[in-house]
């Protein structure tokens, strides 16, 4: 590097921190009640829970998508030898035509789960373009299908009064450009893709971009140029922090994220692999419930993730288990939609959701006849079940007890409503014993 390029790479560098990192960090103030509005994230906060959708012709093999494309990964430094042969994997969208598909079907199946927003790959690291690009021909229009899936999807959405993500990765093992010393031409394309998803699909309420770890670089993606124009297509964009580190939200996978007061979202398959695969293995309604409040409770979202099949249809049994979700939301969701974490930090038996001088207190494991917890800076003026069944909660010696009779509890969730005599939105946010 010369005195020159490290001095434009340095003055990059500057620019990222003032302008996308440094608000951020000057946002969060940990531990102290919930931060200040960013008006962007009320809607956002208010849906609490999302539909993830990884979806493209390897669903015709039942292998995860993208990783089990064998062939060079120049972004991981690998050559992965298990799997597809790549021309094969290259060549499964010439037989793709799943006629079952139905937008509207997708979205309602959304909703009935109580889920608020939904987030379908547009393009995955593969290459395979689910929208009809002008820069590629490895895309959904050139299959047999022939049809726009995101548009179908977008309009359906917008029909529905669903908000629309749409995931988009960076890193492309199938273009020849990508991570070669014509990375700036395929900063091309992939800037002129992210204009015609924001332009052709719009409103696009987030971009969900995903690198690998080793490619979540600034310097990799031209950043500063490409947010400049993602901020004027999409002024009120929500982005994952996932291309060169700037974004707006941070993204756990696979698990549910700690309490923090910058946003958050954890992404979690509801079977174990992300795209469709044979007779997979399901999570319980317990496990998809406690994960949903444990996020809440943490001050974050859940995106619950399915893949449907190659007939374009979410598996009926995936589809049964959202319902038994929403079924539950829809007893329960006061204390989840609209609600901010704390004022106890999640542990594995208890979490707990406030809004305004509500704290909605979630106890997923009993270990006695009462939970303790650590007293707080307000009155508690009354307790039920949100059923309006009598819980009790005593004050004593500094800790709060509080009690539900055996047939008032729940195997799954026990959610206790708790009424102050002030705001429970300026308490700290307290650790509790493990």
């Amino acid at each position: 590097m010369t005195r020159s390029d490290s001095g434009t790479f340095f003055a990059v560098r500057l620019f990222i921190v003032m302008f996308w990192v440094l608000p951020g960090m000057l946002a969060a103030s940990a531990d102290a009640g919930v931060p200040g509005p960013d008006a962007r994230f009320d809607w956002w906060r208010q849906a609490r829970f999302g539909l993830f959708i990884h979806w493209g012709p390897v669903s015709l093999v039942g292998t995860e998508i993208s990783w089990s494309r064998i062939g060079e990964r120049r972004d991981r430094h690998e050559f992965h030898t298990n799997g597809i042969p790549t021309a094969e994997y290259d060549a499964l969208f010439r037989k793709f035509n799943p006629t079952n598909f139905n937008a509207a079907d997708w979205v309602a199946t959304a909703k009935k789960a109580g889920m608020n927003y939904l987030v379908f790959t547009a393009k995955h690291h593969d290459g395979f373009c689910e929208f009809d690009s002008q820069l590629t021909d490895y895309k959904i229009t050139r299959t047999p299908f022939g049809r726009d899936v995101c548009a179908e999807l977008a309009d359906a959405c917008h029909k529905q009064g669903m908000r629309l993500g749409l995931y988009y990765s960076p890193p492309d093992w199938h273009h020849p450009d990508y991570f070669t010393t014509n990375q700036p031409r395929y900063n091309k394309y992939f800037h002129g893709q992210v204009r015609e998803l924001l332009t052709n699909y719009k409103p696009v309420d987030i971009l969900w971009f995903d690198s690998t770890s080793k490619t979540n670089l600034p310097g990799l993606w031209d950043a500063p140029q490409l947010m400049e124009m993602i901020h004027q297509l999409a002024p009120q964009i929500l982005m994952t922090k996932r291309c060169g580190g700037v974004g707006d939200f941070d993204t756990p996978e696979q698990r549910v994220g700690k309490y923090q007061t910058t946003p958050w979202e954890t992404c979690m398959t509801l079977c174990t692999q992300w795209s469709w695969k044979p007779n997979d293995r399901m999570k319980s309604l317990k496990v998809c419930l406690q994960t949903l409040v444990l996020c809440a409770g943490g001050d974050g979202n859940l995106l619950l993730n399915v893949g449907p099949m190659p007939d374009g249809r979410i598996e009926p049994r995936q589809v049964e288990r959202l319902a038994e979700i929403g079924a539950w939301l829809s007893r329960n969701g006061d204390s989840i939609y609209g609600t901010r974490g704390g004022p106890w930090k999640p542990t594995k038996a208890i979490a707990s959701t406030r809004n305004g001088n509500i704290i909605y207190l979630h106890i997923l494991q009993w270990k006695g006849d009462s939970v303790e917890l650590p007293a707080i800076a307000r009155k508690v003026k009354s307790a039920s079940l949100l059923n309006g069944d009598a819980a009790e909660v005593v004050e004593t010696n500094g800790q709060l007890g509080v009690k539900v009779a055996l047939p008032g509890r729940d195997s799954m969730d026990t959610v206790v409503r708790i009424e102050l005599d002030g705001s429970a939105m300026d308490l700290p946010a307290m650790e509790l014993a493990k």
